[in-house]
């Protein structure tokens, strides 16, 4: 576990600016070394402009491989979903081979058993761990150790469809997990657990607004993670909160 680094920015605009110019090198970086990058994307109004801003940077699509933090368990059509919101904002403009986006699967998949959607995912997860090389165990299973994986967060801390107080924040040995009864809607999600978020080299958060900063000090100060679910998540090589200065307005 890595202890978090904060940098603070003007504002939400700044910190989406700095944030994909640092995720451009990070992707050249992990190009370099072992020939793709792995990147896990986040939705919500800061994630959604970091998706936009890196269309218009200069990567090589063709080596980067992309997942998704959690899903609304949703019809596949339905506008709430998040790998909808980042074809939009990113997916849909960049030559990025459909093979190498990793999407959760929809409601209207497996008859709607989202308890087999988890399987079915956290087995894609472990199938491109052992064709790049790149595994990491998580409880029984395997996982891409990720280069990167970006997070949003809500003012109670949650962090991908991890909300406080619940059983899949609580979860250590599946890398994916159904809930059924997440407290902001839909209540029907997919989502990585912490020991999957563990698996990335590096977590970055990406925080705006006061309505957040009660949580990013529980975070940043390392509360308990099923209190505020943000604090439990760390990447191995590192953990970089990206503020503006109200979210930041909590931090001694």
């Amino acid at each position: 576990m890595t202890e978090p680094t904060v940098r603070t920015f003007d504002d939400a605009a700044a910190l989406v600016a700095a944030a994909a110019d640092d995720v451009v090198a990070v992707i050249e970086a992990a190009q370099a070394e072992r020939g793709f990058a792995s990147i896990v994307l986040t939705g919500g109004t800061n994630g959604n402009a970091l998706s936009a801003a890196l269309r218009e940077k200069v990567i090589d699509w063709s080596r980067v491989d992309v997942f998704f933090g959690d899903e609304r368990f949703v019809a596949g059509d339905d506008p709430d979903r998040n790998v909808l919101q980042a074809e939009d904002a990113l997916l849909a403009h960049v030559p990025i081979p459909d093979a190498n986006v990793y999407r959760f699967p929809a409601s209207d998949e497996f008859s709607g058993d989202g308890e087999l959607a988890a399987r079915v995912y956290a087995k894609r997860l472990a199938d491109n761990a052992a064709a790049r090389g790149n595994a990491v165990r998580v409880g029984a299973a395997t996982v891409p150790r990720f280069d990167l994986h970006l997070l949003g967060m809500g003012g109670e801390g949650h962090i991908n469809s991890l909300f406080p107080h619940t059983d899949a924040v609580r979860e250590t040995e599946e890398p994916v997990v159904s809930v059924r009864d997440s407290p902001k809607p839909p209540p029907r999600r997919l989502t990585l657990t912490l020991p999957a978020v563990a698996a990335a080299r590096r977590v970055w958060f990406l925080v705006s607004g006061t309505d957040k900063a009660e949580a990013v000090a529980a975070g940043v100060g390392g509360a308990s993670p099923e209190d505020w679910p943000c604090a439990g998540a760390h990447g191995s090589e590192a953990t970089v909160w990206y503020l503006d200065g109200a979210a930041a307005s909590r931090l001694g």
